[in-house]
């Protein structure tokens, strides 16, 4: 595993210098390749139901899928300008004192713009992080040695197919799209690159999926698109299954693994919640729109709003980790880091593994059933 020593080491995880170090400096590549070294495991134990809440998971799954292709209106007609002028809102300009910034003479046109860029790189990103979630789950039914968490992932993968796929037609239809972040590529990478089946689902399933799931929850209060917001209910009833897939799976893996063992994946718990939120700072938009990334961060990160939905994105993470005892173990070290970032209020919060039911789309929801 690829864990970053110096961003869990780093004094001040704000350092606007040193997250803009980072950056995608292969926007025009059509194909990434990742190496890794990974056993792939066959089992001969058939016996489906060994582990219940798997199996009532994998039954629910297979009754819950829908067509990206013939359940969504995709003739609806996209109001571009209504929804960027509620993308604003996320950055929370509007409470600032924007004298003597870059953007003291921007006018209506300049914000507008600024909102249908930051829609269609916020998009972009969730195509790509369901990219990523497409090729780890086909790595869990490679290597994960139980058949009841084999059945499930086979059911996500097509979940995950269905994601890139609704999401790439939208952006289509924007006629908009961003390449993948550098802070959430690299993720992907340290992901895909470790050999250990739980980090795969540690690193996807727990902290790209629970972002992902809070994200979309954000977009799906705040949006009144229809097409959109009928997207994100879909993507949702099938992320917090995913997200409940890594909690029951890993809780098992977790409560017989040693105190050495479980501090490398509280270190890479954190490393992964530090990049996806520094990737939540859009500097491939500032950079589209010709704006210093470091000035318009500096300014929005002085926003209580922009703050405040920044933590909201760690409402399902925090408490999963602690569902897996990641929070607490050894000397609480994960605990610490993240009353640092200043999450650790979420707890409490009910975790996925307990509430993926209350999303399921309910009976004649989807349109052709």
């Amino acid at each position: 595993m690829s864990t970053n020593k110096e961003l869990i080491g780093r004094d001040e995880v704000n350092d606007l210098d040193a997250i803009l170090a980072i950056s995608n400096k292969d926007v025009d590549a059509v194909v990434h390749e990742v190496r890794s070294n990974y056993d792939t495991i066959f089992t001969w134990d058939y016996d489906k139901g060994q582990r219940p809440k798997l199996n009532r998971l994998y039954e629910k799954a297979k009754n819950s899928m829908w067509n990206g292709e013939t359940d969504l209106p995709w003739e609806t007609e996209i109001d571009v300008e209504s929804l960027a002028a509620l993308q604003m809102q996320s950055f929370g300009f509007q409470q600032l004192e924007l004298g003597g910034t870059v953007f003291e003479k921007w006018g209506e046109k300049e914000f507008l713009q600024l909102g249908i860029e930051s829609q269609a790189w916020a998009l972009s990103q969730f195509m790509h992080g369901e990219q990523g979630a497409l090729i780890c789950t086909a790595r869990i039914i490679e290597n994960v040695p139980w058949i009841d968490a084999k059945y499930y992932a086979a059911t996500q993968a097509m979940d995950e197919a269905r994601h890139v796929e609704v999401f790439a037609k939208y952006l289509d239809k924007l006629e908009n799209h961003y390449p993948v972040n550098a802070h959430l590529g690299m993720l992907l990478d340290d992901i895909i690159e470790d050999d250990r089946w739980d980090i795969t689902y540690l690193g996807m399933q727990i902290m790209v999926e629970g972002l992902a799931l809070a994200a979309f929850g954000f977009m799906h209060q705040m949006t009144t698109e229809p097409l959109l917001k009928q997207l994100l209910r879909y993507v949702m009833s099938d992320e917090a299954r995913h997200v409940a897939f890594g909690v029951l799976s890993l809780q098992e893996v977790y409560e017989n693994m040693s105190a050495g063992e479980l501090r490398i994946r509280q270190e890479f718990a954190y490393e992964a919640a530090v990049r996806m939120r520094d990737r939540f700072l859009q500097q491939e938009v500032w950079d589209r729109m010709g704006v210093d990334p470091k000035e318009a961060m500096a300014l929005s990160q002085q926003s209580p709003y922009r703050a405040e939905f920044q933590k909201m994105l760690f409402t399902k993470i925090v408490p999963n980790c602690k569902k897996l005892g990641l929070l607490d173990a050894g000397d609480a070290w994960l605990r610490h880091k993240f009353e640092e970032l200043g999450v650790i209020q979420f707890e409490n919060w009910a975790d996925t593994g307990e509430e993926y039911e209350m999303f399921a789309l309910a009976d004649g929801e989807v349109q052709s059933a």
